[in-house]
């Protein structure tokens, strides 16, 4: 009986203490050619999972500012395949993903990437009104694509990317199928998470604020920055403001009591972007903040 030919892919799977989410996340890719998890050390038995399910694991250390985990992973690992898929270990790829993909490798052309959309998963539900559609460039020709640099300063947001994107040097397209992203398992989560958000959101704010002062308008802003300070120019941002924009705008209120939780806590992150960017402007820092 002969093997399953596995699609020509190399996936990236960044790691740190996912011992709870490899499981599912690496069987949605068991189909791939190599799969890398990179991992920062984690103690909670997650290298032995990934070992278990045919991943070869490789280690990150992090000096503290840059590369960040996935743009050291895409200049290091020895890939076998062109192409690359960046998958974080709380992310699941439908089982239609594995067809899709090699039909659109195989027939790529001159693409050198391709965007999937996501689906949010909070509190057991999918969010339709939250971050849907949510767009990402995910599979692409590793020698044509890096994640953006937005700062070299230490951003207090650990050793992976934030919201960086990736740049890919060529043309892109859209894959069909949609990935399920269970990134707020509870609130606890979210909060912790977007604490630390806010503290790159921040520091890449003011990074961009204090460029603009010396008149270099073409630096790049922040999603902090093209969102929320051109609804919230002034630096004292009414708490309750935000909440509304999440609630209404976004239609949050249409996924029930969950949006509505959703929309309270992504508020609260809003608010910390804005809030720990003025700080800084009032704080002595150190000259890589």
């Amino acid at each position: 009986m002969s093997t399953p030919r596995k699609v020509p892919i190399s996936v990236i799977v960044p790691i740190k203490n996912e011992a709870g989410n490899l499981p599912r996340c690496l069987e949605c890719v068991r189909w791939a050619d190599e799969i890398f998890v990179v991992d920062s050390q984690s103690t909670d038995g997650s290298v032995g999972l990934a070992q278990q399910h045919g991943a070869q694991v490789v280690q990150f250390e992090f000096n503290g500012t840059w590369p960040k985990k996935k743009n050291w992973a895409l200049e290091n690992l020895p890939f076998h395949n062109e192409w690359v898929f960046i998958l974080d270990a709380d992310e699941v790829l439908p089982p239609e993903a594995e067809q899709e993909f090699s039909k659109a490798i195989a027939e790529a052309g001159e693409i050198a990437g391709y965007w999937i959309n996501r689906r949010f998963m909070f509190m057991g539900k999918w969010l339709r009104h939250s971050y849907y559609p949510n767009w990402n460039l995910r599979l692409f020709r590793h020698s044509l694509g890096r994640y953006e640099k937005l700062t070299e300063a230490d951003t207090r947001s650990g050793d992976n990317e934030v919201h960086e994107h990736v740049i890919v040097r060529g043309a892109t397209s859209r894959l069909r199928c949609e990935m399920d992203h269970y990134a707020f398992p509870t609130v606890e989560v979210f909060i912790e998470k977007h604490n630390r958000y806010s503290n790159w959101e921040a520091r890449v704010l003011r990074r961009a604020n204090a460029f603009r002062q010396r008149g270099a308008h073409q630096q790049r802003r922040s999603r902090a920055s093209s969102k929320v300070e051109a609804v919230f120019p002034a630096p004292a941002v009414p708490a309750a403001a935000p909440f509304s924009l999440h609630l209404c705008l976004a239609k949050r209120f249409l996924d029930g009591r969950e949006g509505y939780y959703f929309a309270r806590l992504h508020a609260v992150y809003e608010f910390l972007s804005v809030a720990k960017t003025y700080e800084l402007t009032r704080t002595k820092t150190a000259p890589n903040d």
